[in-house]
């Protein structure tokens, strides 16, 4: 066995220790790294998803209650409003085959009318929905139309009989085209805003 000269290591005393001495790693200190990366990520997420939604139009923060707060929600109230607002429709078509008289301009109180907002302005609808019911007319709900690049504002209505009573609400609005059609058969008369609309 080979033996070395005698030196200052082999001298031991209780000093202090010298060199890189670590602590026993607690356990768990993985989790708790995981659990506020998971927090962080999921708090994110949220922002992205309340951005995109407040950028998309979906969602907006207007205490107007004559609108509804979101398309999604607008969406669902005028469906949820349409067996009455059909319903009504129907009526009233119904008393324009029977009664000429009932086609009048005059009888604005029979004549049911949903206006949709086509822009991406908020609180457009419930304007028009506002200037409408200060002039007679029956406003049965408002919201937000499929689409938002909507350019020239037309009111849209169901019968031949009823083209009277669609000029009188363009008039009541300050627009001039309308046009009929069967594509909103919830009411009426429905009014599509455009970006001419200056309420």
């Amino acid at each position: 066995m080979t033996r070395f000269p005698h030196d200052r290591f082999d001298d031991v005393t209780d000093g202090p220790r010298v060199g890189a001495h670590r602590g026993v790693h607690r356990r768990g200190r993985g989790w708790i790294a995981f659990a506020w990366a998971a927090l962080a990520t999921g708090v994110l997420v949220g922002i992205g998803v309340l951005v995109l939604a407040l950028l998309n139009g979906s969602y907006s923060f207007s205490g107007d209650n004559s609108s509804s707060p979101s398309a999604s929600a607008s969406s669902s109230a005028t469906s949820s409003a349409s067996p009455s607002a059909g319903g009504s429709g129907a009526d009233a078509g119904s008393g324009d085959a029977s009664s000429p008289a009932a086609a009048a301009p005059t009888d604005q109180g029979a004549t049911t009318v949903v206006v949709l907002n086509g822009t991406t302005t908020s609180g457009l609808a419930a304007n028009a929905s506002t200037k409408l019911t200060t002039a007679g007319w029956k406003v049965t709900s408002t919201g937000d139309a499929g689409t938002t690049g909507a350019t020239a504002t037309i009111v849209y209505y169901q019968q031949a009989s009823q083209a009277a009573i669609a000029q009188g609400i363009a008039a009541s609005l300050g627009v001039t085209a309308v046009q009929q059609s069967a594509a909103f058969p919830n009411a009426d008369v429905s009014v599509v805003l455009g970006a001419d609309y200056r309420g």
